[in-house]
């Protein structure tokens, strides 16, 4: 009852917004040119109270020998042992606009067979662009939000351990390379969920809005916009596009996630009118062992006298009277939901009834299934 409870909140919800709410352009949408970039380096975390790499892995070794070599010890990678180290990826996202020396949090993720990064030290670790070129360096404690503890063959764990983070880790080297797209005549607006019906309001509401502005949809997901005259100052016209508000358009779609046992569904989401019968047909079938002993006592017992052990079945069927639910042309997923609770159907049974209004054609919207 509880699970159904959550279900119904989350199906009246969104039925509870004014359908006429309009949302700041930012919120729906980014000018282009404006995105993070993803970063990526190998390194080594050091420090590890045994429970880093072992000399299996020839990476590590090979690391570690070449690490050595550069501050000028030259040792053989086949007199080294690694369960101290590590070998790692390290990863980090570059936000637009990005100037050097701004920090970064960095990710710290093992390669080889390392049992914890807990209590480690990453050593300094170039991180590069999809480009090939260095845009921060990443040094740091590692972070591990678990523990690991062996003995004896007993282990005691929680959570991931051989995953880790440096907050603040990485600090920018260079700018990053993605900036405005556009000159200052022109400027691209790129939706987050691209529908034609919301990208055609936005390019009304910016033209309407905006002064001197003059917007058009080039698709589902671009709106392209043009200045009469060069535009003095970028920042200043970019704020006054962000500011504008847009009442976007909403996707009659029902989401169902068969794992969790969670709907969602857009208050605007409507079935035909249909009718729904859900029974329960219950079956038991318990079996129990009688053993048969002979009476008497026999001299020659033959062969086919014996102890015998004989089943016993019982078999039960417990059917429960089918219940009932008509629904009117035009009701909401959120009213069938209220109509199913009332007959006390589990969530379970409320996603199979989805899919089966789906199947009959009476679902007015997109059904996707997790």
């Amino acid at each position: 009852m509880r699970a159904l409870l959550f279900l119904v909140l989350a199906l009246a919800l969104p039925g509870m917004v004014r359908a006429d709410a309009s949302v700041r352009l930012k919120d729906i949408a980014r000018i282009q040119g404006v995105r993070d970039n993803a970063l990526t380096g190998y390194g080594l975390v050091i420090g590890l109270s045994g429970s880093g790499d072992s000399s299996k892995n020839k990476v590590t070794v090979q690391s570690v020998a070449n690490t050595l070599s550069h501050y000028g010890v030259n040792v053989s990678a086949d007199d080294l042992s690694t369960r101290n180290v590590a070998a790692v990826m390290v990863t980090s996202t570059l936000p637009p606009f990005a100037e050097s020396g701004q920090k970064l949090d960095v990710e710290v993720s093992s390669l080889g067979d390392a049992r914890s990064l807990s209590g480690g030290m990453l050593l300094l670790t170039p991180l590069e662009g999809p480009d090939g070129k260095l845009y921060a360096l990443a040094q740091g404690p590692v972070a591990v939000g678990g523990y690991r503890v062996e003995s004896f063959g007993s282990r005691s764990e929680k959570n991931q351990t051989t995953v880790g983070r440096v907050p603040s880790g990485a600090t920018v080297e260079q700018a990053a390379p993605l900036g405005l797209a556009g000159d200052q005549r022109s400027l691209d607006v790129v939706l987050y969920q691209p529908d034609f019906t919301t990208a055609e309001r936005v390019a009304e509401a910016i033209s309407a809005r905006v002064p001197g502005a003059s917007a058009v949809a080039q698709d589902a997901g671009k709106v392209s916009i043009r200045f009469g005259q060069p535009v003095a100052n970028v920042v200043r016209a970019i704020a006054q596009i962000e500011s504008v508000d847009v009442t976007p358009d909403q996707v009659a779609r029902v989401v169902v996630n068969e794992r969790t046992g969670s709907v969602v569904a857009g208050g605007d989401v409507r079935i035909g009118a249909v009718s729904i019968t859900q029974g329960d047909l219950r079956v038991d079938v318990q079996t129990h062992y009688l053993v048969s002993q002979p009476d008497g006592i026999y001299s020659r017992p033959g062969a086919s006298i014996g102890t015998a052990v004989v089943p016993e079945s019982r078999i039960a069927v417990n059917e429960a009277p089918a219940r009932s639910v008509s629904m009117p042309d035009g009701t909401t997923v959120t009213d069938l939901v209220g109509a199913l609770r009332a007959i006390h159907l589990s969530t379970q049974d409320v996603i199979g009834i989805l899919q089966s209004i789906k199947a009959a054609g009476a679902l007015r919207g997109e059904l996707v299934i997790q």
